[in-house]
């Protein structure tokens, strides 16, 4: 009687295990079937039983770019930004020194125009003193000349004077002889030549 009712235990047992078993397959095959499902209706992203592969895609894209950018992008990016900051230093740099060399340029335009303004002014100096030492000379000459033509036509002036006051001395001694003839007087010429100089005299 104990065994029967053990085997009818046992008997209920298994069966109710082998009625789970199908229950959890059926249950498994209708998770999958919805997985599928939801699958081939929704973004393939939100399969579950894919995020395995995305994973591993994902980590081998981001080493791909990870390579990428820091064997080939950023060394190229970094050569590109040096050579451009080592093009901004030699312009900046060549303008500093273009600077300096206008500066210089126009320190010695400025000592240039000072020198040049000095040497105008002496050469005006000495001109004017060269000019005025031979004005001087020149009129030194000239009242030298002066003074000669003045004392020459002195001389001569004298000279046509005292030739002057012989001829009218002469020509009162004839014109008083002669008076005296016509008067019917004689005439001394020693008494005529006489009172023509007293006369001349004044």
């Amino acid at each position: 009687m104990a065994n029967e009712t053990t085997g009818a235990v046992t008997s209920a047992t298994e069966a109710a295990a082998g009625h789970a078993t199908e229950a959890a397959t059926a249950a498994g095959h209708t998770a999958e079937a919805a997985g599928h499902a939801a699958g081939s209706a929704g973004m393939p992203q939100l399969d579950v039983s894919t995020f395995g592969n995305q994973i591993f895609w994902l980590l081998v894209a981001l080493v791909l770019i990870y390579l990428i950018l820091s064997k080939i992008a950023l060394p190229r990016i970094g050569s590109v930004l040096a050579n451009r900051h080592g093009t901004i230093a030699k312009d900046i740099a060549a303008a500093e020194e273009l600077k300096a060399k206008a500066q210089e340029a126009e320190k010695a335009y400025n000592q240039a125009l000072v020198d040049a303004r000095n040497e105008a002014n002496r050469i005006i100096a000495a001109t004017k003193a060269e000019i005025q030492a031979e004005l001087n000379v020149a009129t030194a000459k000239a009242d030298a000349e002066i003074a000669a033509k003045a004392a020459e036509s002195e001389v001569r002036i004298n000279e046509i004077r005292a030739g002057a006051m012989a001829a009218v001395s002469q020509v009162a001694q004839d014109t008083a002889g002669e008076i005296v003839g016509a008067l019917g007087g004689t005439a001394d010429p020693a008494a005529i030549v006489q009172a023509v100089t007293e006369r001349l005299k004044g």
